[in-house]
């Protein structure tokens, strides 16, 4: 079911998002080689714990921390840990927070030191592809019309999206309907009406776009080892076109 949302409701995710993004600036000034993600880990419990907020991600289905940190090939779902990252890697810091029963979303992906120009080329047209995608997230067009956007700017570009996971509804709870697909046919699937609030979260790798999940159940990594990256957005849809939940206003 569908909870459309007043604008109440959507102004106070946009509160949980204004903080969820400020641990995100945060977070860009901690990325650097031999930092460890188990650091971030533990500077985004203690900075929700300060401003009132919960890591909701912590304890969803046995999960057990409040950041995804996926490095590389990983996808989406790594667990934060102590191994230092390297000049050239990336990672993806992926959290929810949730602030007084407001639920807010959202995933950046950094790059660590000097990285590649693919690698560069991957972050760049997967932040890209994520704003072409909320263009289209307006009141009367279709789910599919946001993931054709994304998966024309992606392919176009060289680049292949990760079916397994999608984007979702959130709030009150933080995975909802209706399923946010990063591919699909315009003019296709639920029609998008004012009060929505969903995530756009698109996954692409530079080399085959299926996955397959680590030992832990959870770890999601490209199949053929190649580099992943993913941006993320909660949103809300108005009659004024989408707002962006979760970035700073002064952005």
């Amino acid at each position: 079911m569908i909870q459309l949302k007043s604008q109440n409701e959507i102004a106070e995710m946009k509160r949980s998002g204004q903080l969820l993004a400020r641990a995100h600036q945060h977070i860009k000034k901690m990325i650097r080689p031999g930092v460890t993600t188990w650091e971030i880990e533990e500077f985004v419990n203690e900075f929700l714990e300060k401003h009132g907020a919960i890591p909701e991600e912590k304890g969803f289905q046995g999960y057990k921390y409040a950041t995804c940190a996926s490095v590389n090939d990983e996808i989406c779902h790594g667990f934060p840990n102590k191994k230092p990252l390297k000049n050239g890697d990336i990672v993806t810091i992926d959290m929810v927070v949730n602030l007084n029963g407001a639920m807010s979303d959202s995933a950046w992906s950094y790059a660590v030191g000097e990285i590649s120009d693919e690698a560069k080329h991957l972050l760049k047209t997967t932040e890209e592809s994520l704003y072409e995608g909320i263009k289209q997230a307006v009141v009367g067009n279709r789910l599919g019309d946001v993931g054709y956007a994304i998966q024309k700017y992606a392919e176009d570009r060289g680049l292949s999206v990760v079916r397994e996971f999608v984007g979702h509804g959130i709030g009150p709870t933080m995975h909802e309907d209706p399923p946010v697909a990063h591919y699909g046919r315009p003019g296709r699937g639920l029609r998008l009406r004012e009060g929505m609030t969903i995530t756009i979260e698109p996954m692409l790798n530079i080399g085959d776009w299926r996955s397959k999940v680590d030992d832990n159940g959870w770890t999601a990594r490209t199949i053929d080892g190649s580099l992943s990256a993913q941006y993320e957005h909660t949103l809300a849809i108005t009659k004024n076109g989408p707002e962006i939940l979760t970035a700073l206003d002064e952005e």
